[in-house]
């Protein structure tokens, strides 16, 4: 990306997990990203180019997972979680990946057991979000 002018942010996250999703981590999850979502909203005010980057601890849908369903119940994939992601993209902010490619299998994440990096049962968490000057900048 070349710079006409001004200034590029990022910003770095890193998103509570939200697991186990019964107690208080998940509802502190949701309301994390509510938070998120009205920050975006206002950097998106400012016309300038900027970037969420970061482990987002969301799976945005079954594509981004080896098995949907042994995530199903896990905060990272709940319905709410998605949404939420969702809504992030909703206010026109890019997912960087998905804009060159839909490909399944395109992970970021792998668990440390059972051999999940060689059979590549992956996960998709970590993300860059662009705003629409980043994006086409």
């Amino acid at each position: 990306m070349t710079l006409k002018s001004g200034v590029l942010r990022i910003a770095c996250l890193y998103l509570p997990n939200g697991n186990p999703p019964d107690t208080d981590k998940y509802p502190y999850k949701l309301k994390w990203m509510s938070r998120l979502l009205e920050y975006s909203r206002e950097r998106l005010k400012a016309e300038e180019p900027f970037i969420l980057a970061g482990d987002f601890n969301v799976i945005p849908a079954a594509g981004d997972v080896y098995n949907p369903a042994a995530w199903a119940g896990d905060a990272l994939f709940r319905p709410e979680t998605r949404e939420a992601f969702q809504s992030l993209l909703g206010l026109g902010l890019t997912d960087a990946l998905r804009a060159v490619t839909d490909a399944p299998g395109q992970y970021t994440f792998w668990d440390y057991q059972a051999g999940a990096w060689q059979k590549n049962w992956g996960i998709r968490i970590d993300h860059l979000l662009l705003s629409p000057q980043a994006a086409t900048g």
